[in-house]
C-alpha cells in the first residue's frame, strides 16, 4: 500500500501521473485521480495547507487563522505520494520535472496547478511597509499579513482608509472590496463612521465585471458614501509620510498622492517565475491550455487546473472546483486512448461580502452572464448567503472538495431551476 509519506531524497522517481502543487487544485485533483490511478506523485513544498477563501473574514475579525489551515499532510489522499519540494523546471519534451533539491520525477500525464506568486515590488514601498508594525498598511492576500488587517481596523480613529486593486489578475477579484464593505460597516458600529473616509481605487474599469452585480455593487457605495476610483493604479507607498502614490492609467503621466490611515492592498499576482520561464507558457507567461477542455494546447499529455492556467476566468476555488471534474473526465479519457469531450464553462462564484451581516453571491460563466444556483435574485444582499460563505462553504472544501466529491453547484442549480438553466 502507498502512504502520504514525506518523500526527502530519492534523486530520480517516476510515476503515472504527476500533479505539481497543492494547494485548492492540486489536492482536488489528487483526490479525484487517485480514485482511478494508484501511481500518483503531488509535488508541494509547503507544510501547512490553507483556506484562503476565509482571509477576507479573518481581516474583519470573524474568523481565526487557525480556522483556516490544516496540516498538508492531512489534505494529501493516503495512496498519494507525496515529494515536500518545489518545483525548479519543466522539460515537457521529456516528461521530466526538476526539483529545487536536484531530484527529477519522470511522468506519464500531468496536472499543473501551482497558482499565482505575489509580485510586491511592483509597489515601491509595499514589502516595507507590510513588514512595518505600524504602517497602517495591509493585505488580506497572505497568511503572512492577514491577521494585521484587523489590527488596524480596531486601531482606526479616523482620516482616509484606501482600498486597491491592481492592474494585474488576482485571486478572486471581489476579495479587495469586501473588506471595504466590512471596514465601513465595522466603523459605524463602533461610531467612528463619520471620522472616516472609504475609497476605493481600482485599475479595472468598473467596480466589478459583470453588470449585474456591478449596478448593484456601485448602488452599495453611493449609498454608503464610499468613494469609487476606476483606472487607477497603486505604484508606491511612503510609509514614513503615510502617503500611497497612484497612476491613472487612461493618462500615464498623472500621478495621485493621498494620505492615508489605513491602506488595504492587494498585491500586483502574475504567473509563478518557474512557469514563465517554460515551454509551457502563452505569450502572458500563464500555463496554456485550452480554456474548454483545460488541456495543455501543445502538450497534450498535460493538463491545468486553478489560478496558474490561461482560462479567462475569475481565479477562484469555486472555479478550481467546476474545473476538476473536466480534468478528471478529460485526463481519464486522454489516459485510455479516447476522445475528450467534457468543456468547461467558465463557471465562477464570488461571494461578495457587503458587512458583518449579509452578502452577494455572484455566480458567472465565462460570458459574463449570471449563472446563480439559488432560485432567488442573489444580485440582492441577503444573510443567508453570509452564512454560507462562513459556515457552509468551509466545510465543503474540507470535508467534500479536498475529499475529490464535489465539483460545484451545478446539480443542484438544475435541481433548484427545475433543469431549465
Amino acid at each position: 500500500m502507498f502512504s502520504n509519506c514525506v518523500i526527502t531524497r530519492n534523486i530520480h522517481h517516476s510515476c503515472k501521473l504527476l500533479i505539481v502543487g497543492g494547494g485548492s487544485g492540486g489536492c482536488t485533483m489528487a483526490a479525484k485521480l487517485s480514485k482511478y490511478e494508484r501511481d500518483v506523485i503531488i509535488l508541494e513544498p509547503n507544510d501547512t495547507h490553507y483556506y484562503q477563501p476565509m482571509f477576507t473574514l479573518i481581516g474583519g475579525g470573524m474568523k481565526t487563522i487557525s480556522q483556516s489551515r490544516s496540516s498538508t499532510k492531512s489534505v494529501i489522499p493516503k495512496n498519494v505520494n507525496w515529494i515536500q519540494d518545489k518545483v525548479k523546471s519543466f522539460n515537457p519534451k521529456v516528461n521530466i520535472v526538476t526539483t529545487s533539491n536536484g531530484d527529477t520525477i519522470n511522468y506519464d500525464y500531468m496536472v499543473v496547478s501551482i497558482g499565482l506568486q505575489f509580485n510586491y515590488d511592483q509597489i515601491i514601498g509595499l514589502r516595507e511597509a507590510l513588514d512595518k508594525k505600524d504602517s497602517g498598511v495591509c493585505t488580506n492576500y497572505s497568511s503572512q499579513y492577514v491577521e494585521k488587517t484587523y489590527q488596524i481596523l480596531q486601531n482606526f480613529n479616523g482620516g482616509n482608509a484606501i482600498f486597491t486593486f491592481p492592474n494585474t489578475p488576482i485571486k478572486c477579484a471581489g476579495a479587495p472590496q469586501k473588506i471595504m464593505y466590512i471596514t465601513e460597516d465595522y466603523l459605524r458600529r463602533k461610531g467612528k463612521r463619520n471620522n472616516a473616509n472609504i475609497i476605493y481605487k481600482t485599475s479595472t474599469p468598473a467596480i466589478f465585471g459583470v453588470k449585474k452585480y456591478a449596478q448593484k455593487l456601485q448602488q452599495i457605495c453611493n449609498a454608503r458614501n464610499i468613494s469609487v476610483g476606476t483606472r487607477q493604479n497603486l505604484i508606491k507607498i511612503d510609509s514614513t509620510q503615510n502617503k500611497a502614490t497612484f497612476q491613472f492609467l487612461d493618462e500615464p503621466n498623472k500621478t495621485e498622492s493621498i494620505e492615508y490611515s489605513m491602506l488595504h492592498v492587494t498585491p500586483p499576482m502574475g504567473p509563478p517565475d518557474v512557469l514563465i520561464k517554460s515551454s509551457l507558457s502563452n505569450s502572458t507567461g500563464y500555463l496554456d491550455v485550452d480554456p474548454y477542455t483545460l488541456r495543455h494546447n501543445v502538450y497534450g499529455n498535460i493538463f491545468g487546473i486553478g489560478d496558474c492556467t490561461s482560462c479567462p476566468t475569475s481565479k477562484t476555488g469555486a472555479a478550481v472546483a467546476a474545473q476538476s471534474i473536466i480534468v478528471l473526465k478529460n485526463m481519464i479519457n486522454v489516459m485510455n486512448g479516447k476522445n475528450i469531450k467534457d468543456k468547461y464553462d467558465g463557471y465562477t462564484s464570488c461571494p461578495l461580502v457587503t458587512g458583518y451581516s449579509k452578502c452577494i453571491l455572484a455566480e458567472f460563466d465565462y460570458n459574463l452572464k449570471p449563472l446563480e444556483t439559488f432560485p432567488i435574485n442573489q444580485g440582492n444582499e441577503l444573510r443567508s448567503m453570509l452564512l454560507l460563505k462562513k459556515h457552509a462553504l468551509p466545510f465543503i472544501y474540507w470535508n467534500i472538495m479536498l475529499k475529490g466529491y464535489w465539483n460545484g453547484p451545478k446539480m443542484i442549480r438544475k435541481i433548484m431551476h427545475f433543469g431549465l438553466n
